[in-house]
């Protein structure tokens, strides 16, 4: 309902993967809508991030592939509509808003009242973009300032928990995951790093030294030789690993290069290894598609034990950690995995999300 409150999100988020696929009828009657019906004026309360990446997100992608101005426009527009959702005592975004009141504030069931790291995380790409194409500084001031927030914080063994109060400045809840609540905050830096040009020294420095953290404290080995990534909880570590932790596959490869002290082949590996492990999941389970976590401990490796995991729900993940490997090692093996990902999607019937469709697309490449 966080999202739907504004209509056209399907439509939005699909727009760079209808122009890349050449799809240019579908393309032309998206944009029409996008000018005749895409509104922001309306009463009613919105996740920032997910309205950020779907929506902001969409609009950017389809303005710089197809240079309409449309596009620029409601991008910049709805960034304008974002904004209050900054005014708090830190600057830490709120997680919900209204966009008509300018109204905001966190999912009650966030520790004591926190934003969550993977949010308030994600929004850096957009909003440096929203700034240079605004030509306001605004967009791209908000979001630097919650990396000072966060470098001016002690981190718990050099991590980051998923909950940051936007008020104190102060962490919630010690809960650590690489998955769900955190994933794309890491995702961010390194993109950020890679947007400039590879001059934003520091989105690099809070990329590789949060990896070298992860390494040490949550990535282990189970006893049949698969690379994981677990979560920690106080200083705790619980060894399961959420369907969304295996973007972080691809993300260690795409950041192997530029990687610090000669690890580059180091973090190829690393990928390689998550990428494996995620196969795993699929591998293992009767219908070849990996549940919403699995786990290793009790005797098992990368099963679901639990009933509330062993579902799955369309998440790209998985495929889009295929992608990076192939792109970057080109092994077959990855093509081959992805494939078998969408074959047993169309035997099922399944309408595939776009991030699918662009890799079934890239597959005859």
């Amino acid at each position: 309902m966080f999202l739907s409150n504004i209509q056209g999100a399907t439509i939005v988020d699909a727009l760079d993967t209808l122009y890349i696929m050449e799809m240019k009828e579908e393309f032309k009657e998206a944009k029409e809508w996008v000018e005749q019906n895409l509104d922001f004026n309306v009463n009613a309360e919105i996740s920032v991030f997910e309205v950020n990446i779907r929506f902001v997100g969409g609009l950017l992608s389809a303005y710089y592939l197809s240079g309409e101005e449309i596009f620029r426009k409601k991008a910049v527009e709805l960034g304008e509509k974002l904004l209050p959702a900054f005014n708090t005592p830190t600057g830490i975004p709120w997680a919900l808003l209204n966009i008509k009141s300018g109204i905001g504030r966190n999912w009650p069931w966030a520790s004591g009242g926190s934003s969550i790291l993977a949010e308030f995380g994600t929004l850096h790409l957009e909003f440096i973009h929203l700034s240079h194409l605004s030509g306001n500084p605004v967009f791209a001031e908000k979001v630097m300032n919650i990396r000072k927030v966060l470098n001016r914080l002690d981190k718990p063994e050099g991590l980051y928990p998923n909950y940051l109060n936007p008020s104190s400045g102060q962490w919630g809840q010690h809960h650590v995951s690489i998955g769900g609540l955190g994933d794309s905050f890491y995702e961010y830096l390194l993109k950020a790093w890679l947007m400039s040009g590879k001059t934003d020294e520091e989105g690099r420095k809070m990329y590789y030294d949060a990896v070298q953290a992860i390494e040490t404290h949550l990535i282990r080995k189970s006893s049949g030789g698969l690379t994981y990534i677990a979560e920690w909880k106080g200083g705790l570590l619980e060894h399961k690993m959420g369907h969304l932790t295996c973007f972080a596959g691809g993300m260690f490869a795409l950041g192997a290069d530029g990687a610090p002290n000669d690890k580059t082949g180091h973090h190829i590996e690393l990928g390689a290894e998550i990428a494996r492990t995620c196969h795993e999941s699929y591998d293992r389970t009767s219908m070849k598609l990996g549940p919403e976590a699995f786990r290793f401990d009790g005797g098992v490796e990368a099963i679901a034990t639990r009933q509330n995991e062993k579902y799955y729900i369309l998440r790209p993940e998985v495929i889009e950690t295929y992608m990076y490997m192939w792109r970057l090692t080109h092994d077959p093996k990855y093509r081959q995995w992805g494939w078998e990902a969408v074959e047993v999607m169309l035997c099922i019937g399944e309408i595939l999300p776009s991030r699918w469709w662009l890799f079934w697309h890239q597959r005859c490449l």
